[in-house]
């Protein structure tokens, strides 16, 4: 019987990103910005994954990613001693639940 069938653990798990971006006609960002970088909550079953659809849906949005720096799943970022806000956890909990990319900041570039 289905509902009786016992479910797979969830194997995702959210990692955060701090993703650089360049610059492409329709990205969105302020006129004289030279690109910009966002801080981005993304699930997936290892950070490669996580990276992979990161790029894949930025990319999608006509944004232009140069380069991805992982800072770990909640717990690797507890156990370095980060203080994580709860507005953060809350983002980080939807990310999971819906099984996605959540740009958390931008923060443009000026030169």
């Amino acid at each position: 019987m289905a509902d009786q069938e016992q479910r797979k653990p969830n194997r995702q798990q959210v990692y955060t990103l701090l993703v650089e971006v360049g610059r492409k006609y329709g990205d969105g960002l302020p006129a004289k910005a030279t690109g910009a970088a966002l801080l981005i909550y993304a699930s997936g079953v290892d950070e490669a994954e996580a990276v992979r659809e990161t790029v894949a849906i930025l990319k999608q949005a006509d944004t232009a990613p140069l380069d991805v720096t992982g800072y770990g799943t909640l717990a690797e970022r507890e156990a370095e001693g980060d203080d994580i806000p709860e507005e953060e956890r809350a983002l980080m909990q939807r990310a999971l639940e819906e099984n996605a990319v959540i740009v958390a900041q931008v923060t443009p570039f000026f030169d």
